[in-house]
């Protein structure tokens, strides 16, 4: 893993690609896939539209601050996924 930028906001990559990263709105992003099932994770999980007139970005994920213990396990889980399509 190293770090990087995505959207001007401090990120984590894996083989050049963002896994996850701390967004403007002081919330983590993580990208799990278009066909992760949230309720396979015991937070809030929203889907990430930083957009005013699209919709959200595909396999993208946010979580709030206020849950920021389970960041890492998400951090972790979003790179074995990224792993696993590498």
């Amino acid at each position: 893993m190293t770090e990087g930028k995505m959207m001007s906001s401090p990120a984590i990559h894996y083989n050049n690609k963002v896994l996850a990263f701390f967004s403007r709105s002081h919330k983590m992003v993580f990208k799990l896939g278009k066909d992760f099932k949230v309720d396979q994770v015991n937070v809030e999980l929203r889907e990430f539209n930083p957009f005013k007139n699209k919709g959200p970005l595909s396999g993208w994920y946010e979580v709030d601050f206020t849950e920021k213990e389970v960041w890492e396990e998400l951090t972790n889980l979003a790179l074995s996924l990224a792993k696993e399509n590498s």
